[in-house]
């Protein structure tokens, strides 16, 4: 049987693509009985007498999905920030990248709006989120008015599915339009063309992008809640914590009351970032009352 990936959903309707062929299908009625629903992403086997009559038979394993937007197999998540105009929210940054490991999606960080610092204070900025790049995340600094960034950004997406998402109002779709300058577009319809109309997803999309790679675009976020993970769990979404937690003397140790904590000692010698540290705190708590709530 023929094989392809989902790169549309609509009204019921799955837009494959296989090669250069463009395949509508509708889901047989066994994933309904399974309650399973294909996804934008999945890679499925389908039968098609005609290009607008097929079916799809089998989804393939997935290596990881989203809720929002209902994507699957995403290769990375390009998280989108501003030095400046919004100014750089590092909480919201910190809990993109706990939901991103917690689903196993590598993160690539991108940050808008060069232009917009003089030299002096970009360097000042740089030295602030070295931070991640310590962690092992990479960073980029783009400007849409220069260009600058932007074919170092689009060499990241070569062969994989990308999904971009980040804080509102930094220029994710004025970036997705110099990614993709074929769309040529104004900057206004790009959230349309990706199913995106004020935070509304309509419909979700995979766009072509650099060679063999895809891209989808998220509605911009003010706040995120911390994925449904257990609050024991979430050290194991701050890579930086990985090369202590053994030495800590308990056994399941939280990292913030115990004694002769590794990863507190860490912190207090510069060896794990302090605002980093700080807000896994914050998170560990939001998760703990989420679970008081659940067993009440």
């Amino acid at each position: 049987m023929p094989e392809g990936i989902i790169y549309k959903a609509l009204s019921g309707f799955y837009y494959i693509k296989n090669g250069d062929q463009d395949i509508q299908c509708r889901a047989r009625g066994i994933f309904r009985k399974r309650r399973v629903s294909p996804l934008v992403g999945d890679r499925v086997t389908y039968e098609a007498e005609k290009p607008t009559d097929g079916y799809i038979l089998s989804i393939q394993t997935r290596k990881n999905a989203l809720k929002r937007p209902p994507i699957a197999n995403i290769d990375q998540a390009i998280l989108v920030f501003s030095v400046m105009e919004p100014s750089f929210d590092c909480q919201l940054l910190d809990r993109f990248l706990v939901t991103m490991e917690a689903h196993a999606i590598h993160s690539l960080i991108c940050f808008t709006k060069k232009d917009l610092l003089s030299a002096n204070d970009l360097s000042k900025f740089k030295a602030q989120i070295n931070r991640y790049e310590r962690i092992g995340y990479p960073v980029f600094f783009i400007s849409s008015v220069t260009n600058e960034g932007i074919s170092e950004v689009k060499k990241q997406m070569a062969q994989r599915i990308s999904v971009v998402t980040g804080q509102s109002g930094v220029g994710k779709s004025t970036l997705l339009n110099h990614l993709n300058s074929s769309l040529n577009i104004e900057t206004q319809s790009i959230s349309q063309a990706l199913g995106r109309g004020k935070h509304t997803t309509r419909h979700t999309e995979l766009i072509p992008i650099a060679e063999n790679g895809y891209i989808a675009d998220t509605p911009g976020f003010s706040s995120l809640e911390i994925p449904e993970i257990a609050s024991v769990d979430l050290e194991n979404y701050f890579p930086e914590f990985s090369a202590y937690r053994d030495g800590c003397r308990f056994r399941g140790c939280t990292h913030l009351a115990e004694p002769n904590c590794r990863v507190k000692e860490a912190v207090s010698a510069g060896e794990i970032d302090q605002t980093r540290y700080a807000h896994y705190g914050v998170f560990f708590q939001e998760l703990k009352e989420r679970e008081r709530k659940k067993y009440q």
